[in-house]
């Protein structure tokens, strides 16, 4: 493995430790793919570092028992902009 990918990968796992980003903010905020960010942090940093892993791991988990919950709340905000836009339009 390359020194950049273990830097990479190092990096990525403390940043969902100390944001408690879900896979997809955090690909979002370092501009690489989610598929990236999983295998870094699934795959290679068990590898590099364990104890830093299984605290990823931890909140990867938190975030996959709560992800109903935010594609519910998504929803619930989704179509209340909708009912507030079709309101202004029948004013």
């Amino acid at each position: 493995m390359q020194n950049y990918i273990r830097k990479r990968a190092v990096i990525l796992g403390q940043h969902i430790i100390m944001t408690t980003d879900t896979v997809r903010q955090t690909a979002e905020v370092f501009g690489i793919s989610k598929s990236t960010v999983h295998k870094d942090v699934a795959e290679r940093l068990p590898k590099i570092n364990k104890e830093l892993a299984e605290q990823v791991k931890c909140v990867l988990d938190k975030n996959k028992a709560e992800r109903h919950l935010r594609g519910g709340e998504a929803t619930r905000k989704k179509y209340a902009a909708r009912a507030k836009k079709d309101e202004k339009e029948k004013q």
